[in-house]
């Protein structure tokens, strides 16, 4: 599976705009959703980016609520209802919303990070203290896997 990977820092225009990296636009374009899908993570400061692949993740979990249910209506809320589909123009650039900017803090550079079925839009130094923290985090994770396997319990 070709997923988003890696991470750019691409800086915004006069307009507000910004060129989405081109192995994500390949990504979004092979995935055949129009536009992109845009909705602001509920555990960090970064605005959860995506196609098909996103929307089906979030259909799944809103499906284990009834629908018409209270439940089922607050997720769908804060997941649809709280979401933007901002239209990529033939360049390849987006444009940076109010939402996205009051989520993220982005003023004039924003950092793309791949993260396979999804892709994250980030300010770039709330990004490099996050990573910086996640990689701390997998480590940890990644240790207790370790020692796990290693004692024969299951991983």
């Amino acid at each position: 599976m070709a997923g988003f990977v890696s991470h750019f820092t691409n800086r915004l225009d006069a307009k507000g705009r910004v060129s989405i990296p081109a192995p994500f636009r390949t990504v979004l374009a092979r995935d055949g959703f129009e536009g992109l899908y845009c909705i602001a993570s509920s555990h960090c400061a970064a605005i959860d980016a995506g196609g098909n692949d996103l929307l089906a993740e979030i259909n799944k979990r809103s499906e284990a609520f009834a629908k018409l249910s209270p439940d089922h209506d607050a997720l769908a809320i804060a997941l649809f209802g709280a979401s933007e589909n901002p239209r990529i123009d033939g360049d390849g650039r987006m444009t940076i919303s109010d939402m996205i900017r009051e989520h993220t803090g982005i003023t004039d550079q924003v950092t793309f990070v791949g993260m396979n079925y999804k892709f994250q839009i980030w300010e770039p130094e709330k990004f490099r203290e996050y990573r910086a923290e996640a990689q701390r985090r997998a480590l940890a994770m990644l240790s207790g896997q370790s020692s796990a396997s290693s004692q024969g319990e299951p991983v």
